[in-house]
């Protein structure tokens, strides 16, 4: 079942496990090593053991293990680094009977592997655990609670020896736990609490659990959701133990309907205290969760475009239920939701979607920062865009349940819409060009209904907008407005598909200034040479920005014979100060939905045309000569055949 409990095995879909040993020398990582693989405490060990493979029945999760010792010493450093950035985990060693090598974990090792930017989880291990000093009172817990504090990486502590094999084999047990069964990304060990991914991932699942939406797992709930997550159901007297347990440690976590969310977010606080994340895991990974607390991609079809000018849209049913979810949402009823409600939306989801660019601020928003409905779909639109896995896996965490083939739907190629004069979308992405201080981002702003700010900053990356335009006859179509800052126009447009996904190229300049006009006119051409090299002609608007101002007599008289030259329309003369250019907007999707009528042609594609016409025409005096020839060759064969009989 879509978003349901379908995912991985218990182990991630890991099939082999690396395991990098190290430490200071003379700390027993060679004899470790060989005295868990033989199980027996090796006479002579060489200095650095070769590859090393625990067989895949040697641990539960039946999965082999690669242990690779390394080299000491300095000289070796690369091969050491190499190791370290393969290895799926990292064991550090130290000696029970040297507290100098304890030392040397927070002076040299622990700050290397930050360093070096290792991102495997550490297990440091104390060997030669039969010679430590028994007059030490100091217990491993008190010692390494500051460290482990400290560097947050070190998933596991432990002491071993491999002469008597005490907790030996534990260690590669540990080694494989911090990597198919990790706790951090699951408990805040400072706060001793699940930390909030999970948090969102645990109310999630106990959504689909309570099927009859009650608010409560009652014991048939709890029973299926045992079946589903490990194939055998609880008797009676097993779900009076666990529910007693949950009413123990979370008064509120029971009640006489059953088991409630914070019991049953008690049961994965009691599975990590215990030392069992390997059960939590199992639960996540039976509901299709990664290693990072998000749904599989193999969970989240998403149609293929078979080419750069198709795009994917969500689907009519797919956007009447985004509808449907914000009215859910908008609780005191005012035609927007609040970043409380919004919040609330997003409460099963690793993350809102819209925290970070390229979705922040770029829909429309109430004065009071809330999001009214335009501005709630068109980032839906947005994401789709850009990324529809991204967009199918919120819609599935927030509760949608259809099948993805009912979700989206990929567009016509633009270049067939162009011929057929024409188009079906309901999404138009438009590029906005422009030099610095031309009005780019003013227009924009305009767009999702912002003030006008007499401040200027330079917009560092690309920056989208998107919002709804109301047509005539009561229609609704998403225009989205994608800003390409100057410096970057040249390494956009040397991209051969830079122009695929773009519906309307708009050219802003700011009419008062001479060098703007210049640098604009530049960058139509470029875009309309582009354009006519790639295949995909891109109809083109020329905006005179910042009409409030004193116009540069030349540029005015300059862009319109450009125009003219290009055969496009004249430029659209407006000020985001003085009014507001809604006109510009239905302007440009005017243009998009007939993309025939706005296509620049350059000289050099007019001569280009020409000789493709002329080469055409050839062909056909010559087909037609030959066809000609041929019948009249046939016509004499026939009078000759009669003549002779």
């Amino acid at each position: 079942m879509l978003g349901g409990f379908a995912g991985k095995s218990s182990a991630g879909g890991r099939t082999r496990l690396r395991v990098a040993v190290a430490g200071d020398k003379g700390t027993g990582k060679s004899s470790l090593i060989s005295a868990v693989a033989s199980e027996t405490f090796p006479d002579n060990v060489p200095r650095v053991l070769p590859p090393t493979t625990l067989p895949a029945d040697a641990f539960p999760d039946y999965i082999p293990i690669t242990i690779v010792d390394t080299p000491s010493s300095i000289d070796n450093r690369i091969k050491l680094i190499e190791e370290f950035r393969k290895a799926d985990v990292v064991i550090l060693t130290y000696a029970c009977d040297q507290p100098s090598t304890l030392d040397r974990l927070t002076s040299y090792w622990l700050p290397e592997l930050r360093r070096l930017e290792i991102k495997a989880p550490v297990i440091v291990v104390g060997c030669k655990l039969d010679l430590r000093d028994e007059r030490s009172p100091a217990r491993l817990e008190d010692i390494m609670a500051p460290i482990m504090k400290e560097y947050r990486e070190i998933e596991t502590c432990i002491e071993c020896s491999a002469l008597t094999l005490i907790q030996a084999p534990d260690v590669f047990y540990y080694a494989s736990k911090a990597v198919l069964h990790p706790t951090f990304p699951l408990f805040d060990q400072e706060k001793q609490c699940l930390k909030p991914r999970l948090r969102r991932a645990v109310q999630r699942i106990f959504n689909l659990c309570d099927h009859d939406l009650d608010g409560v797992l009652n014991d048939a709930e709890l029973n299926d959701f045992q079946v589903n997550c490990f194939g055998a159901p609880l008797d009676s007297n097993e779900l009076k133990v666990v529910k007693k347990v949950v009413e123990d440690r979370q008064p509120d976590g029971v009640t006489k309907l059953g088991l409630t969310l914070p019991g049953f977010l008690s049961l994965f606080t009691l599975f990590i205290e215990r030392g069992r994340p390997e059960t939590a895991w199992a639960i996540l990974r039976k509901c299709g969760y990664n290693d990072s607390l998000e749904l599989n991609t193999e969970l989240l079809p998403v149609p293929a475009k078979q080419f750069p000018d198709q795009s994917i849209e969500l689907t009519n049913e797919a956007m009447n239920f985004l509808s449907g979810i914000f009215q859910l949402y908008d609780l005191d009823n005012d035609g927007a939701l609040q970043p409380a409600e919004q919040d609330d939306l997003f409460q099963t989801a690793p993350d809102s979607p819209w925290i970070e660019a390229p979705y922040k601020d770029a829909a429309e928003k109430t004065s009071d920062g809330n999001s009214t409905i335009n501005g709630f779909l068109s980032e839906w639109a947005l994401m789709t865009l850009l990324d529809p896995r991204k967009s199918l896996a919120n819609l599935i965490y927030i509760g949608y349940g259809h099948d993805p083939a009912s979700t989206f739907s990929v567009t016509r190629k633009r270049s067939l819409d162009r011929k057929k004069q024409r188009t079906e979308r309901n999404v138009f992405q438009c590029f906005v060009f422009g030099p610095k201080k031309s009005g780019k981002s003013a227009l924009l702003d305009s767009f999702l209904g912002r003030k006008f700010s007499n401040s200027y900053k330079a917009t560092m990356g690309e920056r989208y907008a998107a919002n709804v335009i109301d047509q005539p006859g009561g229609t609704k179509t998403t225009l989205i407005l994608r800003e390409i800052p100057e410096d970057r126009v040249k390494k956009f447009l040397a991209n051969k598909e830079s122009l695929a996904a773009c519906d309307v190229a708009v050219v802003v300049y700011d009419s008062s200034d001479v060098y703007s006009w210049k640098k604009a006119r530049e960058i139509l051409m470029e875009v309309a040479r582009r354009g006519e090299e790639s295949g995909y002609g891109t109809p083109c608007l020329l905006v005179a920005a910042k009409d409030d101002l004193d116009p540069y007599p030349m540029s005015v008289q300059e862009s319109d014979r450009v125009c003219m030259e290009l055969g496009i329309d004249v430029p659209v003369s407006l000020s985001m100060k003085l009014g507001e250019p809604n006109s510009l907007f239905s302007r440009i999707v005017s243009t998009a939905e007939n993309p025939h009528l706005s296509i620049p042609e350059t000289e050099s594609g007019r001569r280009s045309k020409n000789i493709r016409q002329l080469v055409n025409s050839s062909l056909l005096f010559v087909s037609v000569g030959t066809a000609v020839g041929f019948a009249g060759l046939a016509a004499y064969r026939a009078y000759s055949a009669r003549k002779n009989a």
